[in-house]
C-alpha cells in the first residue's frame, strides 16, 4: 500500500510541475498534432459516421456513441 500511495503522490507531483510550468499544456498539443498527423482523428470520425449509419441517427445517444467508439479510440 505504501508503494501505490508512494506512486500518487509522485504523479502528482510531476502533474503540477507540469502545470507550473506550462509544460502539461504544451504536451497535450503536441499530441493533439500527432493524432492528426496520423489520421487518428479521422478514423475516428468515420467510425463514428458508421456507428451512426449503422444505428440510425434517431436511435443513437451521446452515450451510446462514446461506448461504441472508446474502445477503438483507445
Amino acid at each position: 500500500i505504501s508503494k501505490m500511495n508512494k506512486d500518487a503522490q509522485m504523479r502528482a507531483t510531476i502533474n503540477q510541475k507540469l502545470i507550473e510550468t506550462g509544460e502539461r499544456e504544451r504536451l497535450k498539443e503536441l499530441l493533439r498534432a500527432k493524432l492528426i498527423e496520423c489520421g487518428w482523428k479521422d478514423q475516428l470520425k468515420a467510425h463514428c459516421k458508421d456507428v451512426i449509419k449503422e444505428k440510425g441517427l434517431e436511435h443513437v445517444t451521446v452515450d451510446d456513441l462514446v461506448a461504441e467508439i472508446t474502445p477503438k479510440g483507445r
